[in-house]
């Protein structure tokens, strides 16, 4: 009897012995898969506006885009509140917005494009950003 003991406690042991390297294995294992993950994985709210971009692509559609046309040029906007807000403006001053904000020209170009003098250029922009600052203004107080 005493034999039968004793073998059954020698293979317990030897089968603890054995669970307790398999979970020490393990834990070495998950260690070196957490270490992998430091290494070569980012949480998403880490990311920079500009690696977030490269992650998705947005469908555009023209419906959803307005189109301004200025000394030939097919501008689009596509922020609605922008584009009622432009559509506000006069003409004259409308062009000179988007010209330079929209087509990044300078006030000299689109002096010569719009047969302008320079200063002009510059207080028709300037005014129109009065203006559409004040128009947009009101527009999202109303929202509110």
């Amino acid at each position: 009897m005493e034999q039968i003991s004793s073998r059954k406690k020698t293979i317990q042991h030897q089968f603890d012995r054995i669970c307790k390297l398999a979970l020490k294995g393990e834990v070495a294992d998950y260690y070196k898969h957490l270490e992998y993950l430091q290494k070569h994985e980012r949480m998403l709210s880490e990311l920079s506006k500009k690696e977030l971009g490269k992650l998705f692509i947005m469908d555009e559609y023209d419906v959803e885009n307005y189109c301004f046309q200025v000394l030939g040029y097919d501008i689009e906007v596509k922020d609605a509140l922008i584009a009622e807000a432009l559509q506000s403006l006069t003409e004259k001053k409308r062009n000179v917005i988007l010209l330079s904000y929209f087509m990044e020209m300078s006030d000299a170009e689109i002096a010569r494009e719009m047969n302008l003098v320079r200063s002009t250029v510059h207080e028709h922009r300037k005014r129109s950003l009065e203006l559409l600052k004040n128009i947009m203004e009101g527009n999202t107080d109303e929202e509110e």
